[in-house]
């Protein structure tokens, strides 16, 4: 589907780690084999993010063989700055994926009502996505550095673009739903069950998903537009810098 606010990019490191919450019990983590919801979200938002604005990611293409490597890491204690126990990471090798996400304005922030600039909001997320973000860009934890940039979605070779079968990756966090988006006092966390064909996952929007669970009561975060930038400060001051 075709959203008027859609845009694409390209994600890839050297390594990601996407984290399977049920591996870190005991100090070890393990990566899902593909991205979440949540972890794609949180990248777009360090292309650009407002208040303003909520993300929804309608798909993935996996562009590179899903492999997994895995290496010793020590964890600081922070108790304890002498001992440190030695715990296996396992990370995605060499993660590359192809992304549509689009927007729209959120409609529990009324007060945010005057810098909904459809048409600006658009112009700069497109710029900050060919400048590779506003800022850092993490595969899924701070240690997986990734790079974005500009692409024509479908046109590079993918590993699965002929696989013919179907693959499932069974039940798999699908994102976090935060009081500011959601308009509801708490913190809840939503699971799905990811299909991939030919190298493509279709997200379902977060109102969709059946697996939901409450995490903690959680407050929205208090922003005020006159502390904000607006979009047509803000694509003033992005053409003021092209040009120089």
């Amino acid at each position: 589907m075709k959203w008027k606010n859609q845009v694409t990019f390209k994600v890839y490191g050297d390594y990601g780690l996407f984290t399977d919450p049920t591996t870190k019990m005991g100090g070890e983590k393990m990566t899902y084999q593909v991205p979440t919801y949540q972890a794609l979200k949180g990248i777009t938002e360090s292309i650009y993010w407002k208040p303003t604005l909520i993300y929804f990611i309608d798909e993935v293409r996996v562009i590179n063989p899903i492999q997994m490597e895995s290496k010793g890491i020590r964890p600081m204690k922070y108790n304890d700055s002498s001992a440190s126990d030695l715990a296996y990471y396992t990370y995605l090798k060499n993660p590359c994926y192809e992304v549509k996400v689009h927007f729209e304005f959120n409609p529990h922030r009324p007060d945010l009502k005057n810098d909904w600039d459809e048409h600006k909001h658009f112009q700069i997320l497109q710029r900050a996505i060919r400048a590779g973000g506003r800022r850092d860009i993490f595969l899924g934890t701070r240690e997986c550095q990734g790079y974005v940039e500009a692409v024509d979605y479908g046109q590079e070779p993918g590993y699965y673009d002929n696989y013919e079968s179907e693959i499932h990756f069974g039940t798999m966090v699908h994102g976090l739903s935060y009081p500011d988006e959601t308009g509801e006092d708490q913190l809840s966390v939503r699971l799905w069950r990811p299909v991939m064909e030919k190298g493509i996952i279709r997200f379902i929007p977060p109102k969709e998903c059946q697996l939901v669970r409450t995490l903690k009561p959680m407050k929205a975060k208090a922003f005020s537009y006159s502390s904000m930038e607006s979009a047509e400060q803000l694509f003033s001051s992005l053409e003021k810098e092209e040009k120089l």
